[in-house]
């Protein structure tokens, strides 16, 4: 009976309970003007600019992520997240001018997505020196590993593997793997016959949806 009871309050807890709080959470942050699409669980997070938010359906987000938009208040949203993807806890966005993570993307625990820097001229302060803003861009069916970082001015190409703890500076074609610091290629994806590609399972997906 004890076992019943503790195993009923878990899935209370973990399942309903958080839905119960998301749906409340959502609905405050939408007269914010964040934009959060159907069938998305919202749990605790920080976000400076709620308006500068934009996270597709069917999204998993954990405990613990910090939207941050690192300037005044304009126009937004500056971090535009698709449909399908998962974002594990303790990731950062700190983004000043774009983000843009494509649908059924995987960004595992402790990710960093900065796009921009500090100027590092010597004879004066580097936190008084304006850095270079450039966007930061991830395609579609990416997956990136536990605490990877990812600068300013990187594109990661669809169906791209990040490994653990890279640090990406450049930019990543299609279906390559990356790793290192700083990240350089070490390999690709294997292509397995009878598969379907990425783009054709959503073309067949889209298609279902609107029947």
């Amino acid at each position: 009976m004890e076992k019943l009871i503790q195993q009923t309050g878990f899935v209370i807890r973990l399942r309903y309970w958080k839905r119960f709080l998301s749906f409340f959470r959502k609905a405050g942050l939408r007269m914010l003007g964040m934009e959060i699409g159907r069938n998305t669980t919202l749990p605790a997070v920080k976000i400076t600019w709620p308006h500068q938010v934009a996270i597709g359906s069917n999204c998993i987000l954990e405990d613990g992520i910090y939207f941050k938009f690192d300037g005044i208040r304009k126009p937004g949203p500056s971090i535009r997240i698709g449909d399908n993807v998962f974002i594990g806890t303790g990731c950062e966005f700190n983004i000043r001018r774009l983000i843009t993570i494509g649908n059924d993307s995987l960004i595992a625990s402790g990710c960093r997505f900065i796009d921009h820097d500090h100027g590092v001229a010597a004879g004066e302060l580097m936190r008084k020196q304006h850095g270079l803003e450039k966007e930061i861009t991830i395609g579609r069916d990416v997956w990136l590993g536990c605490n990877v970082v990812v600068l300013k001015g990187v594109t990661i190409g669809d169906g791209a593997v990040i490994a653990a703890g890279a640090v990406l500076t450049k930019s990543v074609l299609p279906n390559e793997i990356w790793g290192g610091v700083p990240a350089k290629k070490i390999g690709e994806r294997p292509v397995i016959e009878g598969l379907k590609p990425v783009n054709e399972i959503t073309v067949e997906r889209t298609k279902s949806e609107l029947i």
